[in-house]
């Protein structure tokens, strides 16, 4: 395609991003009205239930939830994910007995480090209408020496995450929020103190950009080095740098040159994944990200023995009460967002 777009595919479910991420995921779930317990009336459950459930060609899915969607309890070591809550709401809970409920907007950046169980639920909040889920997690890599820091999580809350609004020559309107690094001269919210993204010489960008029909975005020139994706997961025709283009759509796109998206006749959104690689060896076995299968090995043996640190809660899957509204408990401080709302 040039010297800009360096690759194109269609849009997927889930994508490698390449250094200093490993990878990025994308749930839409149409979830329907929810019963009292904030889980899938059980006549409308699988029967038989699956193990697992992606089959990305229904409206929603269950994942290894058995009556609240999602994911009950299960370790990671090695890596960091930024779980980026569009729509819908996540229920955490975690080793170290840290639990929140964040959504609609909100986005939770959880460096595993050394060894960490954490569940990941999607209650049905709502018993009045359906309960659509939509979010992306980026698995974000940690070099060696961060690899056995202690776990950590942080929650951005939606009304604290900048938000930069600007208009093209046609007065059309792009709204980009900032989850981290800098745009256009606004920068984003710090993240957990060990993550690569927290030195900002890594140029770890992560942009949501909603635009209006003809509305455009630019990615400015940062270095010949950054490992720069593009993701139009919403919308209809688009171009970019020249180029024509349809339906949802991934880009590899060049790090030292600016690079300019027309949006076409429907609104559109946009996700950016961008940083410096870590230029470190990865090997990846199941949950745990470490530099050579002899660490992968004894990171299942650690958890074998020490569950990292075993797991508090009545069960695997812990629910918040479905009043509770958006909260964060981490290290026994209880935190809430600006505002409350459902």
């Amino acid at each position: 395609m040039g010297k800009t777009i360096l690759e194109v595919n269609d849009f997927r479910f889930q994508e490698e991003v390449g250094d200093p991420f490993l990878v990025r995921m994308h749930h839409l779930d149409y979830y329907p009205r929810g019963n009292e317990n904030q889980g899938v009336p059980k006549e409308l459950l699988p029967d038989p239930q699956p193990k697992e459930d992606f089959d990305l060609s229904k409206d929603w899915r269950m994942y290894y939830g058995k009556e609240v969607p999602g994911f009950p309890a299960h370790p990671h070591r090695g890596f960091e994910t930024v779980t980026i809550v569009l729509q819908g709401y996540v229920d955490h809970g975690d080793s170290a007995g840290q639990s929140g409920r964040y959504g609609m907007g909100d986005v939770q950046w959880m460096t595993a480090g050394k060894g960490m169980q954490h569940s990941e639920m999607f209650p049905l909040v709502h018993e009045d209408k359906e309960n659509t889920l939509e979010l992306f997690q980026v698995w974000l890599n940690l070099p060696k020496r961060s690899k056995f820091v202690e776990p950590n999580y942080k929650m951005l809350w939606e009304e604290e995450i900048p938000e930069l609004i600007s208009k093209n020559d046609h007065g059309k309107v792009t709204k980009t929020r900032i989850i981290s690094g800098s745009y256009k001269n606004t920068r984003g919210p710090k993240p957990t103190p060990d993550s690569w993204a927290n030195n900002p010489e890594n140029h770890v960008g992560i942009y949501i950009s909603n635009l209006e029909p003809k509305a455009s975005f630019t990615l400015p020139k940062v270095s010949n080095t950054l490992n720069r994706r593009l993701y139009y997961f919403e919308g209809e025709d688009f171009i970019l740098d020249g180029n024509d283009f349809n339906g949802k759509k991934s880009f590899k796109l060049s790090g030292d040159e600016e690079i300019t998206l027309l949006n076409g006749n429907k609104k559109a959104r946009l996700l950016v994944l961008e940083g410096e690689p870590i230029n470190e060896p990865v090997v990846s076995y199941g949950p745990f990200v470490m530099n050579t299968m002899e660490e992968i090995q004894q990171a299942y043996d650690d958890y074998q023995e020490t569950q990292f640190g075993g797991w508090p809660w009545e069960t695997t899957y812990p629910v918040s009460p479905i009043d509770i509204g958006r909260y964060a408990k981490i290290e026994e401080k209880d935190t809430r967002p600006p505002s409350k709302f459902f």
